[in-house]
């Protein structure tokens, strides 16, 4: 079982990322999507309505930032959350897939999504099997 430096500077950097997108969806919110953008992009026509999608939203940035902690940490006790951390790879993977569902918007493909899709389909399912590989014993 190794401790790659390189491994865990991935993990430190990965992980900040996550927590930044997290404060921002978490603390930003849907009505100005999150500190991407200081303008409305959109009118509410139900404020109740609208209160509770941004509660969930806020809720879900809450998790994301979470989960970035869990990368930071993972970074220094890699051995302890090596499974953690590779379970929450395949989750965003999975998670990505979710964004085909929506495919007709033609949002999915575009410059604007492409490189999270790209991270989530193809880099964080790197990251779990390079995790992977890094937990068995070179013989």
């Amino acid at each position: 079982m190794t401790r790659s430096i390189y491994l865990s500077a991935t993990l430190i950097l990965v992980g900040f990322a996550i927590i930044f997108l997290g404060l921002n969806i978490g603390l930003g919110g849907i009505e100005t999507l999150g500190w991407q953008n200081s303008d409305p992009f959109f009118t509410v026509t139900n404020d109740a309505v609208f209160q509770v999608q941004d509660s969930h939203i806020r809720f879900i940035g809450g998790i994301w930032f979470g989960v970035g902690a869990t990368f930071v940490l993972g970074g220094f006790k890699q051995k302890a959350l090596r499974t953690t951390l590779i379970t929450l790879c395949a989750l965003i993977a999975v998670a990505g897939l979710f964004r085909l569902s929506n495919i007709s918007g033609g949002a999915v493909f575009s410059v604007a999504i492409i490189p999270s899709l790209a991270l989530e389909l193809l880099a964080f399912p790197i990251l779990g099997w390079w995790l992977l590989r890094s937990g068995q014993q070179v013989v």
